[in-house]
């Protein structure tokens, strides 16, 4: 299989050697389509899809100017929630659509103007044409664009119809490391790349975003601290 050509757009890898060297690229090209699906129908999975995408938008729009549009049918998300993966308020433009074909129509023509840093839409159907469209829209525009594909139906992976994206994820929660001491560790997700071009799927179990975006490796084992030990253990 011949090695996939970046685009001549920004090349965004996640800077963990472990999910970059695993990239035909070695990150997120710029100039494409990329799509990104929940593990599950859960309220769960869906939200760390959804920051799994804004984690990306964010490390896209790192300077003070840049700005993200991101096309929906339903104004449902959460801006606190998006803050904390990285996307303050003042960068986003929301479009809010009739439906699902003038979601991906508006966000069509935010990346063939090339002035937004990343450009976001939400749907539950796009077939081959319509993601052909905006893939060839991103490599006009020098644009990233991030397709969240919602769940449909209970039994229907969105990932299961033909695509044109350069790559293909599945997100998902796993669960957290256990802490030393009272309080939420970071979240964990399961992100699996599904499909790329002149690559191989895989899977990688990852923490979730920070506030810039970024992902990071679980710390080993060795790396944390021991958790106290019980008083019974202590009596023994």
């Amino acid at each position: 299989m011949a090695a996939p050509e970046a685009s001549d757009a920004r090349l965004l890898p996640f800077g963990i050697e472990a999910l970059d060297s695993r990239l035909a690229l070695g990150g997120i090209d710029g100039g494409g389509l990329h799509e990104i699906a929940a593990a599950s129908p859960t309220l769960g999975d869906d939200a760390a899809a959804t920051l799994f995408v804004a984690g990306i938008a964010a490390r896209f729009a790192d300077s003070p100017a840049a700005s993200i549009a991101w096309a929906l049918t339903r104004f449902d998300l959460y801006a606190p929630g998006l803050e904390q993966a990285g996307i303050p308020p003042s960068k986003l433009l929301y479009l809010e659509a009739r439906d699902e074909t003038m979601a991906l129509a508006l966000a069509e023509d935010c990346l063939r103007l090339g002035s937004f840093a990343a450009v976001v839409a939400e749907v539950k159907a796009a077939d081959q044409t319509a993601t052909r469209r905006l893939q060839l829209a991103a490599a006009d525009g020098h644009t990233p664009m991030l397709l969240l594909r919602r769940w449909a139906r209970a039994a229907r992976d969105p990932n299961e119809k033909p695509s044109a994206a350069c790559t293909r994820w599945r997100i998902g929660c796993a669960p957290s490391a256990r802490l030393a001491y009272p309080g939420v560790s970071r979240g964990r997700w399961s992100v699996e790349l599904v499909r790329q071009r002149g690559g191989n799927p895989f899977s990688l179990i990852l923490e979730a975003c920070d506030d810039t975006g970024r992902l990071a490796l679980p710390a080993a084992a060795r790396d944390r601290a021991a958790a106290p030990v019980a008083a019974t253990s202590r009596a023994a």
